[in-house]
């Protein structure tokens, strides 16, 4: 049955809200895979309902999913409509240092990987390269093949500290990290073949098994030159 947004929930209509508190947010309404994560201060949409849950997207990188309603209640009507800040190419790459610092500082915390997470102290590998931007004001897309897609490529050579590094098949990128400069880079991977957390690994086939693995997985890089620019709902 659905729900009535109206009659159970007076207060929740379709509408921009903003969050109170960290909050899941799944990729069905069965709310029991999560999809991402939404940290107090984010901007969403309701979209919709379905049994126990409200069809959302978040407003900052257009990303669908679910909430539970027991989770209702940490939503607050927008008082302000989101609008995304722009950076000018060169003010990003001024913040590249502090986007490095972000993602050392959560490699000393204890974490491990979560699939979906982007709020820390856990991440997935977009989620810890989401964050790490977002910590001064780039948004970037949520997964690693819209990030791929989202970012100009360049080419290996011309890696610099602050890009970012992709993996996957030839079909798609299912893995990112950041680069740090010396050939190594920083991401969250996950208990198979990875480090379960936050690690730091080469570009190169002298690495360890985990390095190497990733290696023989690389699809090219990409180089973060402006903000994402969500749609309106």
């Amino acid at each position: 049955m659905s729900l009535n947004l109206k009659s159970q929930i007076p207060h929740l209509t379709a509408g921009e809200y903003q969050c109170l508190a960290n909050l899941d947010v799944y990729d069905s309404p069965e709310c029991k895979s999560l999809g991402s994560q939404a940290a107090t201060g984010r901007h969403l949409c309701v979209l919709g309902s379905d049994a126990d849950a409200v069809r959302i997207v978040l407003c900052e990188d257009d990303y669908p999913g679910w909430l539970s309603v027991n989770d209702l209640h940490y939503l607050q009507p927008a008082t302000v409509t989101y609008q995304a800040t722009l950076l000018t190419t060169e003010e990003i790459k001024k913040l590249l240092p502090q986007v490095i610092s972000f993602t050392h500082q959560a490699m000393e915390q204890s974490n491990y990987y979560l699939w979906g997470g982007t709020s820390g102290p856990n991440y997935d590998c977009s989620g810890l390269m989401q964050a790490a931007f977002v910590s001064v004001g780039i948004w970037l897309p949520r997964d690693a093949y819209q990030q791929e897609g989202f970012l100009p490529a360049i080419e290996m050579e011309e890696l610099a500290p602050g890009d970012l590094v992709f993996f996957g098949t030839s079909q798609k990128a299912t893995h990112v990290g950041l680069y740090l400069g010396d050939g190594k880079y920083i991401h969250s991977s996950g208990r198979d073949k990875g480090r379960n957390g936050i690690g730091i690994d080469i570009l190169s086939e002298q690495g360890d098994e985990v390095s190497q693995s990733y290696y023989q997985q690389l699809r090219g890089a990409g180089r973060v030159v402006k903000c994402y620019e969500p749609q309106r709902y």
